[in-house]
Parts: structure tokens; C-alpha cells; sequence
């Protein structure tokens, strides 16, 4: 049993290990995980590992959400002062970003016009948030040219939400054929909760029932399985598809 015990402690400081080495942490992390293998590595598991996992990840998007309901405002009064006292483009950035968070399209999209013309104008993030804000003000085309940018010299940048704003954007201009497609592409791609809900949304909106019916049936079926921290995650595009339900039974 003492072998057995060992030998569990020992594989658990090579899984930091390895974890050290792959992620870059600073190489004195080995010393102490093989010097000291069962300490080491509850140590370094809470100093280190849990702190960069997604559960962790997951959680401060959680406790951030709630922060934000309880004051809407706060993430853009910091945002203010600090662009107001340092006026760098990076804080620009900053207030534009909490603008959006906070449901100020217009605002949002105005601080990211003011981006756009900025040393940072070809910024994928920049073009991506000013996208969505531009989609939320359904200023369609203005969002549609973004994003294509951003596909075209940035095809690995946050392809899922990408992907789906793209999508919704060809709807916003009238391209509903191409929308479909690119839904369906989104959809095959992802397989995710918000991709078949965005589908979802879409082909209520125009009436395809049968397609509306088979993600709506989906995305229910993921949303059986979640734990409270999905369902908190994943909880504006559960409205989002809940109201277009709601709004394609009264037609």
C-alpha cells in the first residue's frame, strides 16, 4: 500500500510537471514538485493550475456577470476615468468594450469608431467588438464589412462568435440565402448551445419551422445536461432564443 500511495503522489507531480513545461512556468516549479512531491504539488495545483482552468475561467465570468447586474455601470465608470486620466488608445479600448458590455450600443459604437481611426485601426479585437456594436445598433453592412476583415486577415480569431456575427449580419443586409448557409456551416462547425440557438433565432424569424424545430429540440436537449455555471454562461442566448420562441407563436 505504501508503494501504491507513492506512486499516486509521484504521478500527480509529473502531471504538474508536464503542465509547467507545456504552459512555460518558471522551471524552479520542478525542483519543488520532485523535491517535495506531495506538498509541491498541492501547492502548485492552487497557486497555478486552478487558477488558469477553465472551471476558474468560468467562474470569474460568472461572478463578473453578477457584479454587472448589481451595477450595470461600474465596469464603464472605471473605464471612464482611467481613458479620462491616461487617454491611450489601449484605455479607448477599454471604454468601448465596457460600453458594449454594458448594453450602450451607440455609445460602443461610437468609442470604436474612435478606435478605428486610432494607431490600432486594424486590431482584430477592435474590428470584432466594433462589429458587434454595429450589429446591435443594426447598422448591418457597417458590422458585415468588420467581420469580413477580420475572417480575411485573421481567420483563427475567435472563429465561433465570428462566424455567428457574420451570419446574423448577412440576415441584417437581406442575404438570407447566404445567411442560411453560414448558420449551417457555424452549426456543423461548432455544434455548440449558441450556434444552434443563433440558427434557431434566425429561422424563426423567417419562418422555417421545420429547421426552427429541430434546433429548438437541440438546443434544449444540451440545456438539460448543463450545471449552474452553464447555465449562468449561457444565459443571454437562452433569452435571446426564448423571446424569438415566444415571438414566432404569436405570428
Amino acid at each position: 500500500m505504501p508503494i501504491v500511495g507513492f506512486g499516486l503522489y509521484f504521478a500527480l507531480a509529473l502531471f504538474c510537471a508536464v503542465h509547467v513545461v507545456r504552459t512555460g512556468q518558471p522551471l524552479y516549479w520542478l525542483m519543488i514538485l520532485f523535491g517535495f512531491p506531495i506538498l509541491g504539488s498541492v501547492v502548485y495545483l492552487l497557486a497555478v493550475y486552478l487558477p488558469a482552468s477553465r472551471l476558474e475561467r468560468g467562474a470569474r465570468k460568472v461572478v463578473s456577470a453578477a457584479a454587472r447586474v448589481l451595477d450595470p455601470q461600474r465596469d464603464v465608470r472605471a473605464a471612464r476615468a482611467a481613458f479620462e486620466e491616461t487617454p491611450t488608445a489601449q484605455n479607448q479600448m477599454r471604454l468601448a468594450a465596457a460600453l458594449l458590455d454594458a448594453g450602450d450600443a451607440p455609445a460602443a459604437a461610437q468609442a470604436y469608431g474612435q478606435c478605428l481611426a486610432g494607431p490600432f485601426a486594424k486590431d482584430p479585437e477592435i474590428r470584432f467588438g466594433a462589429a458587434r456594436a454595429f450589429l446591435e445598433c443594426e447598422r448591418h453592412a457597417d458590422a458585415l464589412q468588420f467581420l469580413e476583415l477580420v475572417r480575411a486577415e485573421h481567420p483563427e480569431h475567435r472563429p465561433e462568435p465570428v462566424a455567428l456575427l457574420t451570419a446574423r449580419a448577412l440576415a441584417g443586409v437581406g442575404k438570407h440565402a447566404e445567411a442560411r448557409a453560414a448558420f449551417a456551416a457555424a452549426e456543423e462547425r461548432f455544434g455548440t448551445f449558441e450556434a444552434k440557438a443563433e440558427y434557431a433565432i434566425w429561422a424563426y424569424a423567417v419562418g422555417e419551422r421545420a429547421t426552427s424545430a429541430r434546433l429548438q429540440a437541440e438546443a434544449d436537449r444540451i440545456a438539460s445536461r448543463w450545471n449552474g455555471l452553464a447555465r449562468e454562461l449561457n444565459a443571454p442566448a437562452m433569452r435571446r432564443l426564448q423571446a424569438a420562441r415566444a415571438a414566432a407563436r404569436q405570428v
